[in-house]
């Protein structure tokens, strides 16, 4: 089991701390952690990028796997200012980090106007009730590439 080391902690809070004042985006902050090192370090950027994906953990996990040339985080720790979003959630389980640290939680976020329960609540609804309309559109050519994808003798598995 990993173990946490405040230092790191500290320097997602500072992150989140200079992205906000800096102009960036939102209060948060992230760093990845390997062998006792910071390899990649991130910040909220979601509005000097125009990228509503540009969160802390997001960011933070592409320069680290941009440094580190793979796609996954092997033996790495993610530290973050706070309990990541739906799709920080997402990302960081693809990247498959060992462990990851947060500080303030989502109920924290909510208090200050970054509630992300509504794309929970999203998520457990039927497709025909979300409030952004998802139509299943089938396509043989699609399904055909799928199934080339399964054949495929030389595909990296992820």
């Amino acid at each position: 089991m990993p173990e946490y080391n405040p230092k790191f902690m500290q320097r997602a809070i500072e992150l989140s701390r200079s992205g906000m004042n800096d102009g960036d985006g939102g209060p948060f902050g992230a760093v990845v952690v390997r062998a006792g090192e910071i390899i990649a370090e991130g910040n909220n950027r979601v509005l000097v990028d125009n990228d509503p994906t540009a969160h802390a953990e997001v960011t933070a996990i592409r320069r680290a796997c941009q440094k580190l040339a793979d796609f996954q985080l092997e033996n790495c720790d993610v530290y973050t200012s706070c309990e990541p979003c739906p799709m920080c959630l997402g990302a960081i389980y693809w990247a498959r980090p060992r462990a990851v640290y947060f500080a303030n939680t989502k109920r924290d976020a909510a208090e200050i106007d970054f509630d992300d329960s509504f794309i929970y609540d999203e998520i457990a609804q039927p497709m025909d009730k979300r409030q952004i309309k998802f139509l299943h559109q089938p396509s043989d050519e699609a399904r055909l590439v799928f199934e080339d994808w399964q054949s495929k003798l030389d595909r990296t598995e992820y």
